[in-house]
């Protein structure tokens, strides 16, 4: 019974395995073949003079990147990867790869990221492009439990819809039977309308869809998109959430993927410490105008270079908060005491945004009225709108990028990087 490579051991006397064939030595009378499985990477060695007429056939077959299936027994070997070898009494051809390959797998020539994007597949059999996404699934299995525990409600909201989420024009359209219909682009309004359902505390981890014109390193037109919203609860609590979700994450990572953390030489995984600074909007440009050379105002956005000032000026993650009220959408909670100023957040990484968030406002005929400021059409809204007239709870939530988070958090420098088949302007393919 074929196990996993990482379980080989002396002490497991016979083995047998199943994988990839990683690299191809001959030294004449010996010949050296590591086999890769998603787990590990083993040695297996030909002694020619002693090896059966089958297993020498097939070893003479092999090309790098075939499916091979071997047994045999296992010795330790302080040279090998992981101080042990087989030594095949059966050498199976699965699967012949076909050759050259597309792009080195063990990545003594490098690949240009569109060469990897478009044999994704190869890619990904690299241990150190395989361990970016072994690292992600360990960061949402750490994010759904973390929700799980804090007494969330696991939701799916629709993606396709019949309006924008916030009344802009950064929508794809798509045929749906004889109505217009857009790929959605925040759960924002479903979450909310589930406040009104009495669920109090959900989250949902799926696709939105952005028809942004964008091409550069940290944007997609479709990304994983992390979302709560919490009843009776303001911007400072859920910022409280976001910032343990957070910081649970990577304690997780950190924990259970030292042998993934190290395919991918980060020589100091950093668990960040809380609380992150709460930055006002206001401070957050003065550090800007300070540091950049293109000019910026109070009421701008911050964009790419304005974020990396201040981000160097932070040195971790931190909150912006108390943003103008006119820069975020109809449904951001003002402050009573000063409704030119909202209780809206974004939680930055020192490279980048994350997350943006907000406390909401739970008043129909306020939010009526904050939608026609916008110049949005309220009727546009009734689906959402409805709710709110049958007792509609505060509430707050935020948004986190999960590609982004992935991005941030392992140092990578693209975020198609931490994207299985990412979508952008000019890629629909694999």
């Amino acid at each position: 019974m074929r196990i996993p490579i990482h379980q080989v051991t002396p002490e497991s006397g016979q083995a047998e395995i199943c994988g990839w064939v990683h690299e191809v030595r001959d030294l004449g009378g010996l010949a050296f073949f590591l086999i890769r499985d998603r787990t590990g990477i083993i040695q297996v060695t030909i002694p020619k003079k002693r090896a059966s007429e089958v297993v020498l056939a097939s070893a003479k077959q092999v090309s790098r990147e075939s499916v091979v299936r071997v047994a045999g027994p296992v010795k330790a070997m302080e040279k090998a990867p992981g101080g042990r070898e087989m030594v095949p009494e059966t050498f199976e051809i699965v699967s012949l790869a076909r050759s050259p390959l597309p792009l080195d797998v063990v990545e003594k020539v490098p690949a240009e990221l569109d060469t990897r994007l478009d044999s994704r597949f190869l890619d990904l059999r690299r241990p150190r492009v395989n361990a970016v996404f072994q690292i992600r699934s360990a960061a949402m299995h750490a994010l759904n439990d973390f929700f799980h525990k804090e007494g969330f409600i696991n939701i799916t909201t629709p993606k396709i819809v019949a309006a924008a989420t916030e009344g802009g024009t950064e929508l794809f359209p798509i045929a749906y039977f004889d109505k217009e219909a857009f790929l959605n682009q925040s759960p924002q309004l479903f979450k909310q309308m589930m406040m009104a359902a009495g669920c109090e505390k959900v989250y949902e981890i799926g696709p939105i869809f952005r028809a942004e014109e964008h091409n550069t390193t940290k944007h997609l037109n479709e990304a994983t998109s992390i979302d709560i919203e919490v009843s009776f609860a303001d911007h400072l609590e859920v910022m409280r959430i976001l910032e343990r979700a957070i910081i649970t994450t990577y304690e997780y990572v950190n924990r259970s993927c030292s042998d993934q953390i190290a395919n991918l030489e980060i020589a100091d995984f950093a668990v960040p410490k809380d609380p992150f600074i709460r930055l006002p909007y206001s401070e957050a440009i003065e550090i800007a105008k300070k540091k950049i050379e293109e000019p910026i105002a109070y009421g701008d956005d911050i964009g790419s270079a304005a974020e990396r000032a201040i981000g160097e000026e932070m040195g971790g993650h931190y909150f912006i908060v108390d943003w103008p009220s006119e820069t975020r959408p109809y449904y951001a909670m003002p402050y009573e005491s000063d409704p030119s100023i909202c209780k809206a957040f974004d939680l930055m990484h020192p490279r980048m945004e994350l997350s943006s968030g907000a406390e909401r406002v739970h008043d129909h005929d306020q939010l009526v009225c904050q939608i026609r400021k916008k110049g949005l059409d309220p009727e546009s809204f009734e689906f959402y709108l409805k709710p709110f007239r049958y007792g509609m709870p505060p509430h707050a939530g935020w948004g986190l990028g999960a590609d982004r988070l992935i991005l941030t958090m392992l140092g990578l420098q693209n975020v198609r990087e931490a994207v299985l088949f990412p979508r952008d302007m000019h890629r629909l393919v694999p």
